[in-house]
């Protein structure tokens, strides 16, 4: 019986240091886990994020329970007024943060607006300058030892008829660099996993870019989107039981780089990436965003202009959302600046409230036809606003 004893015991000991150990592996790796989504209690005051109505682009402002501003892109350059303005308007003063989700003029055109007229303390960007500005590579008639340096400046643009040209990316981007070094804030790169605290328990989760970056050549191969648009900075907001995702203008790449590694994409509202291009919001991505599970309503936010020559929104993308259980749509080309508030938790069955500026009689389902293809594949791609098609001269 002695003998019965001791090896049940010795057997209890070894399952014991098994348990252990296990729970160890599992404690180490699943708290890591759970510190990495865990979203603090809210304050319960008031959370505002407004998505401008910044025609063919994006601005969105987030408004924290404590009062710190943060703002993600601002529209094209003849839009900067327009963010100055609403900043103003929602007592702005100070913007703890402003995010440049990618070098695209519809989306940073007006940083320098805003650099120019509120103190700014924090510039995150992406990290990949648009594609124009770099120095050229070496070919057979240019030898690499006459390529410019690592810190020397892009090459000057070659005259034409008289006049210098210098493409809107590359105009866009040295008018935001130099307003961000005169504006003295702090400049740098977005990388996965990086958390901002606005206060109160709300915090922005960057999830992209995630390294390496995308490279043109893989964009026209794979014969989605565009490079600038692929590397764009993604952001989640987190404030109690609320969630917003805003991907800039990220691509099925880019989505599919998030699936890949897991990141947290379930969100209750989704700002729609690259204005609802069919290049983006795949059936895939939509999957983690809305699960069947969740409870209505299932948001959905497109930011564009009433005239674009990319047929944005896609009619495949709107009919992509509704599959997907998306229950509310807004958009600002038919409804103006999109504003929600929220307490962090849900009151009588309601966890936030979502106005429009206007109200609009057109179909929100509806999408658009396009003129002009918004990729990498068919050249260069002007950025912006267009105005209504001229009239038709009458016969």
């Amino acid at each position: 019986m002695a003998q019965r004893r001791g090896g049940a015991g010795c057997a209890l000991a070894v399952l014991a240091a098994i348990a252990a150990m296990v729970f160890g592996v599992s404690y180490k790796f699943g708290l890591l886990f759970w510190k990495k989504d865990v979203v603090p209690t809210p304050s319960g005051k008031e959370l505002q994020i407004h998505v401008l109505d910044v025609g063919q682009g994006d601005s969105i402002l987030i408004i924290s329970p404590e009062g710190k501003a943060a703002l993600i892109d601002a529209g094209d350059e003849k839009n900067g007024p327009k963010v100055v303005d609403a900043l103003r308007r929602y007592g702005v003063t100070e913007i703890e943060c402003f995010i440049a989700t990618h070098y695209h003029p519809d989306h940073i055109g007006g940083a320098a607006w805003v650099l120019n007229n509120f103190k700014v303390k924090r510039v995150l960007e992406n990290g990949s300058p648009p594609p124009e500005v770099l120095p050229a590579p070496a070919t057979a008639t240019t030898p690499a030892s006459n390529k410019p340096g690592k810190n020397q400046p892009p090459p000057k643009p070659q005259p034409r008829r008289g006049r210098v040209v210098e493409l809107p990316t590359v105009k866009t981007y040295n008018d935001f660099k130099n307003a961000v070094d005169q504006s003295g804030a702090k400049f740098e790169k977005a990388v996965a996993d990086q958390t901002i605290e606005l206060g109160g328990g709300a915090i922005l989760t960057m999830l992209g870019p995630v390294s390496p970056p995308f490279t043109r050549e893989q964009i026209i191969s794979s014969r989605k989107g565009n490079e600038s648009n692929a590397n764009s900075i993604v952001a989640r907001l987190d404030y109690g039981e609320f969630s917003m995702l805003l991907p800039g203008d990220a691509e099925e790449p880019t989505e599919d780089r998030l699936v890949g590694r897991e990141a947290n994409l379930r969100a209750r509202i989704l700002k729609v990436a690259h204005h609802g291009s069919k290049y983006a919001t795949s059936e895939n991505f939509l999957k983690r965003v809305f699960r069947p599970d969740d409870t209505p309503p299932k948001v959905a936010i497109i930011s564009m202009a009433e005239f674009n020559r990319y047929g944005h929104p896609s009619q495949d993308v709107l009919n992509r959302l509704k599959a997907a259980g998306v229950t509310e749509l807004y958009r600002t080309d038919l409804q103006g600046e999109i504003t929600i508030t929220t307490s962090g938790r849900a009151k009588n069955g309601k966890l936030f409230e979502i106005k429009a500026a206007k109200e609009t009689k057109s179909d929100l389902w509806a999408g658009r036809e396009g003129t002009k293809d918004d990729s990498s594949r068919s050249g260069f791609i002007s950025y912006g606003d267009f105005g209504p098609p001229p009239r038709q001269r009458k016969k």
